[in-house]
């Protein structure tokens, strides 16, 4: 991880740092969201995308937004912003990461076929932002 720099971190939307998982977790049945719902959810979220887009030239998906379109389509309560100028300041995030946020909130609130982007959804995107905190 030392070798790989802020700015080229900057640049990847998601990294987490994933434990091994313990056996007795492996082991125990416990139950799980099916694949199929999943796909579906999947699905949904890509129609809001392709509907919210459809009238922006080049933008499909939330990756692609440009910053007119995260200033557009990516609006955050009052509550939310001051979560996230803590967490700016806290980790020390750049612009770069600060877009990437705002783009994957957007998707995580799409995929709760959310409207709006809900602190909640916030909160997940900035926990995404894991390798931000080890340097």
């Amino acid at each position: 991880m030392q070798r790989v720099s802020g700015p080229l971190l900057d640049r990847i939307d998601m990294h987490i740092e994933v434990s091994p998982v313990k056996y007795t977790e492996l082991n125990q049945a416990s139950p799980a969201e099916k694949s199929q719902d999943i796909r579906l959810r999947i699905l949904a979220a890509r129609k809001l995308q392709l509907e919210r887009y459809a009238k922006q030239s080049g933008t499909y998906a939330n990756a692609h937004m440009n910053r007119r379109e995260v200033e557009q389509f990516c609006q955050l309560t009052a509550e939310a912003q001051g979560i996230l100028q803590s967490a700016m300041k806290k980790l020390g995030l750049s612009a770069r990461a600060y877009e990437r946020i705002l783009k994957v909130a957007r998707t995580i609130a799409d995929l709760d076929a959310s409207a709006n982007i809900a602190t909640c959804h916030l909160s997940e995107a900035i926990q995404y932002r894991n390798l931000d905190r080890s340097n």
